[in-house]
């Protein structure tokens, strides 16, 4: 009688040449003070990180050294706080962040320089509808979801075409991450919107399509995290 052949379900494997981008949102920031605007980089506020910040900073290094996965090459965007928040990594990995400016936060307008806080934080009828329609343009001046989606896709691509087979850490912000997951799952609004800071979502990006393997990702920040972590991939 022949043997039957066994099928054991196994571990997600990156496709060859694709890209793995491990999206890590910067630490949290300095708080905004009412009637005191952060600094602007070309008109969008760019705090920098809170003390908390820079420990949330440093855990993730911890994290991103703990997967065992080699990681080629750190992005930044051109804001401080991310520059802040890779800086770790950095240095453990003898690494210099490559700046991508197209994966920069979404320009919120007239809310520019800490007001989208105050504003949201109020609940007012522009922050319901804000919510409401999962639009950033619903602020007045601020940029729309398609011009941040065409820009973050091009950041993206430029990012996996530079590393085929390979995986990078990119340091963004949350409207960027929600906005690249939304890409790669067709989700529409503000349904990944919420990634928290110092948080962990992981991209592949194939020359065909994009993969999601988890967003999110705080475990590195709980009391009990310990560098031997779970890998991401």
């Amino acid at each position: 009688m022949t043997e039957r052949r066994t099928f054991r379900q196994t571990r997600f494997e990156r496709p060859p040449g694709a890209c793995e981008i491990l999206l890590v949102r910067h630490g949290e920031s300095a708080p905004y003070v009412e009637g005191v605007s952060h600094p602007l980089v070309d008109g969008q506020g760019d705090p920098p990180l809170d003390p908390n910040g820079h420990a949330q900073a440093r855990t993730v290094a911890d994290r991103l050294v703990a997967t065992g996965e080699p990681i080629s090459a750190i992005y930044v965007t051109t804001m401080q706080r991310t520059h802040q928040t890779a800086a770790p990594l950095a240095e453990r990995l003898g690494l210099r962040p490559v700046v991508e400016p197209d994966l920069r936060e979404a320009h919120l307008g007239e809310w520019e320089g800490g007001e989208f806080r105050r504003r949201m934080a109020e609940g007012g009828p522009i922050a319901q509808e804000v919510h409401a329609r999962g639009r950033w343009d619903v602020i007045p001046g601020a940029e729309s979801n398609e011009a941040l989606a065409a820009r973050v896709h091009a950041g993206l691509e430029r990012i996996a075409a530079a590393h085929p087979d390979q995986a990078v850490a990119a340091f963004v912000h949350g409207g960027v991450i929600g906005t690249a997951i939304a890409l790669a799952t067709g989700a529409t609004g503000f349904a990944f919107v919420g990634a928290d800071n110092a948080s962990i979502s992981h991209l592949v990006i194939t020359p065909d399509r994009w993969i999601v393997r988890c967003f999110n990702d705080t475990s590195h920040l709980s009391p009990t995290f310990t560098v031997a972590a779970e890998p991401l991939t």
